[in-house]
């Protein structure tokens, strides 16, 4: 599998000096930390948001059959959930590619729990479907069909949510959606490089590679090239045992 992307011909950064390239860091960072002083003032803004009761006696059902909603915080106070959207149906790669990319970067949970934190996976799918696709993408995280759960335990997916456990009340505190989803996954980290994400609306040099469109992560054929086509299925599902580029991909009746 080729997942490099195609990069124009000479489209790189200057060339300078080390002392020229740190007086135009030192002056970047300025920014920066403008930035992160603000995204503080935003987790702090956060911490100050009022909570809603919800009821967490709603059933949900994980490997073990039906558990009450409350039994997700595994002793805990804090539980951080991500709502996986679900087609019922649909092939592996027939699922949420957005939300895979979601599940994928939590798979391990160990530095929140070091905080009092426990995480989940919920989806609406039914536990027959789910469980297999859990199996097969390798996922570690606790899974859980709340496909007959009222919001904002069930609902609506796709969106990150945090709840907070007092005995036996629970109350969501926080949640978000869309790019407000970015936590989890890889692009931050993609920010970083010099090419960045490779998405068509970002603000590149003249020259630069030209950007793919926002959904680049979503599916890719077998040479890594961004498809919406039977061909295709979400980037890490390439690596999943048995994954192989003809034999288990495709549309079904049920695709979305």
């Amino acid at each position: 599998m080729t997942t490099t992307p195609h990069h124009a011909s000479g489209a790189r950064p200057a060339v300078v000096d080390m002392d020229s390239w740190q007086s135009a860091r030192d002056e970047l960072l300025v920014r920066e930390k403008a930035h992160t002083h603000a995204g503080d003032d935003l987790a702090a803004a956060r911490r100050r948001l009022p909570m809603v009761e919800v009821d967490g006696s709603v059933e949900v059902t994980g490997p073990d059959g039906p558990v009450p909603f409350l039994d997700l915080f595994e002793g805990r106070d804090e539980l951080l959930i991500y709502q996986h959207m679900w087609h019922d149906g649909a092939p592996h790669q027939g699922q949420c590619e957005g939300c895979t990319v979601a599940a994928w970067h939590l798979k391990d949970a160990a530095y929140l729990n070091a905080r009092g934190v426990s995480l989940a996976i919920v989806t609406t799918g039914g536990w027959e479907e789910v469980a297999p696709y859990v199996a097969f993408m390798g996922y570690t995280q606790p899974w859980y069909s709340v496909r007959d759960a009222p919001a904002p335990i069930g609902g609506e997916m796709g969106n990150l949510a945090c709840f907070l456990r007092d005995g036996d009340r629970v109350f969501l505190t926080y949640s978000t959606t869309g790019r407000g989803n970015e936590i989890a996954g890889p692009f931050h980290l993609l920010d970083l490089t010099p090419y960045g994400r490779g998405e068509a609306w970002e603000d590149n040099p003249q020259g630069w590679p030209q950007g793919q469109h926002a959904c680049w992560y979503w599916r890719t054929d077998a040479d890594g090239n961004s498809t919406w086509d039977g061909t295709s299925r979400p980037v890490p599902q390439w690596t999943r045992p048995g994954a192989g580029p003809v034999a288990t991909l495709g549309r079904t009746g049920h695709h979305h």
